[in-house]
């Protein structure tokens, strides 16, 4: 009977670069978000109109979900980046948030792992989730990656 083999962790600053990666989040924002952040359109319905639009709402729950965030802290996440990217928008409070939580339907196609980060593109167009694998493609191209099978004899 074998032994289980023991890695021993030689370079540390390397290791914690790693975990540090794991949070690992590039936001993307289009200069002319800013004309689809706000609703515009009427409501054919009784009440108040809602005040932001569908992208806006799937941006912050976005957010909320990748970082397993309360609604509150997303609200703080969503403003703290507008602030830093000094975008004249403010972010939805949480409870427009929750309320219109129930209403979109919202998957996250991929999870982050340690090697890979994530990619959330925010344009005219909609909101997107890229893996680090698909955002290269895009940009860079198909790359000419060779692919082992493993065959039993």
């Amino acid at each position: 009977m074998s032994k289980k083999t023991k890695y021993r962790i030689r370079n540390w600053s390397s290791y914690n670069k790693a975990l540090v990666q794991r949070g690992s989040l590039t936001v993307w924002f289009d200069k002319n978000i800013v004309n689809f952040w706000y609703n515009k359109k009427k409501s054919r319905h009784r009440g108040r109109p809602l005040v932001y639009t569908d992208l806006a709402i799937q941006c912050c729950l976005t957010l909320k979900m990748v970082y397993r965030l309360p609604l509150r802290s997303a609200q703080g996440l969503v403003m703290s980046l507008l602030e830093l990217l000094q975008l004249p928008l403010d972010a939805p409070d949480y409870s427009s948030l929750s309320i219109r939580e129930k209403t979109l339907s919202l998957e996250l196609p991929m999870k982050p792992t340690a090697q890979n980060g994530m990619h959330l593109v925010v344009d005219a167009t909609g909101l997107k989730l890229y893996g680090e694998g698909e955002w290269k493609v895009k940009k860079h191209g198909a790359s000419k990656h060779r692919t082992w099978l493993k065959r039993r004899c």
